[in-house]
């Protein structure tokens, strides 16, 4: 299919328990409704804790966390946690929720027949927008943007970067690259190389059963050609599977994702996109 799906057979990962907890303490951390030119759709965010006033706005750094196909559950929520420790304003829209309640959904092949084939690029490109702007308004800075995401957010981050030209920097976590296209998903990471303009470090497993190395290795070609002087690259950890990083799956790899996570703060900052 055109859309990267997990490959792992799991319960819904709201039922899941997972291993890494960042607490909320000096946090803001919440559920909002983010408006958007078709309604309004909910999302998760969480930033330090610190006053503001209209005379002396903040401008946190913010980041757009992309959620995996199984919507904003518990890890998604802690991803941006993690990222408000570090003094960013970070934020996970729900960008299925126009589709659909994955939650309520029993399995991968409900969840992506049901839902996740139906929500178009064009919708998810315009529902980040509009969650930028509501970050705006309540604290963060566009330029100091960054998006992130993991598994179907991981390709969702190589298109938004080349989608707005406010990104700063993005970090890719095992989207998939390349892939069949139809009117959901007219385009690839590797179709829009050229419009990528900003750097965006990818985090790939060697061992991953649906991102072959060969579809990595030619997206780094095709990156390399580009001659920036900010460039962009995938790594690849030989040995991990897919969702690496999803600490509450059986695919978690500790020394990796400890690795992975390193790597991406460090590229948020090398950009511009920090406190």
């Amino acid at each position: 299919t055109g859309v990267q799906t997990c490959a792992l057979p799991i319960s819904h990962p709201l039922q899941a328990q997972t291993i890494v907890h960042t607490d909320d303490t000096f946090l803001t951390a919440r559920m909002v409704q983010v408006p958007t030119d078709n309604g309004v759709i909910p999302a998760y965010y969480a930033m330090p804790a610190t006053m503001r006033t209209p005379a002396s706005p903040s401008s946190m750094p913010i980041v757009v966390v992309v959620q995996e196909i199984f919507g904003v559950h518990e890890h998604i929520q802690d991803v941006c946690r993690r990222f408000a420790k570090q003094g960013y304003l970070a934020i996970a829209p729900s960008l299925f929720h126009r589709q659909g309640d994955v939650s309520k959904l029993k399995d991968n092949a409900a969840i992506f027949s049901q839902v996740v084939s139906k929500v178009p690029d064009w919708q998810v490109m315009r529902d980040i927008d509009a969650t930028v702007r509501w970050a705006e308004l309540n604290g963060g800075s566009r330029y100091k943007l960054g998006v992130t995401g993991f598994c179907w957010g991981g390709r969702i981050t190589w298109l938004y970067t080349a989608h707005n030209d406010y990104v700063k920097a993005g970090v890719a976590w095992y989207g998939r690259l390349t892939g069949d296209k139809n009117d959901m998903t007219p385009l690839h990471p590797l179709d829009v190389v050229d419009n990528i303009r900003k750097p965006v470090l990818g985090l790939y497993g060697g061992d991953d059963a649906g991102i072959p190395v060969k579809d990595v290795e030619a997206m780094n070609d095709a990156l390399k050609k580009r001659l920036m002087s900010d460039p962009s690259i995938i790594h690849l950890y030989p040995g991990a599977p897919h969702a690496f990083f999803a600490d509450y799956r059986a695919s978690y790899r500790e020394k990796v994702a400890d690795d992975a996570w390193a790597r991406c703060l460090a590229w948020f900052k090398r950009y511009g996109v920090h406190a």
